[in-house]
């Protein structure tokens, strides 16, 4: 399956909303942003306690060979 990210005015979101709904092929995710930002918020968090050794942060590389 491929995602679709779509940005469309406000007035007209409900339509398209109930537009896509109608099909069958089609599901839609919604996403918060209020989850979007605490989760960005909880980074920052962890960020600064990791620069002021209060807790235990990885390398980078360690990182980025998990993904």
């Amino acid at each position: 399956m491929k995602e679709l990210i779509i940005e469309v005015h406000e007035q007209k979101y409900n339509f398209l909303i109930e537009l896509l709904k109608s099909f069958d092929f089609v599901s839609i995710k919604k996403t918060s942003r209020k989850k979007d930002i605490l989760f960005i918020a909880k980074g920052m968090q962890n960020a600064k306690l990791a620069s002021e050794g209060k807790i235990k942060s990885r390398l980078a590389k360690s990182f980025l060979n998990e993904l």
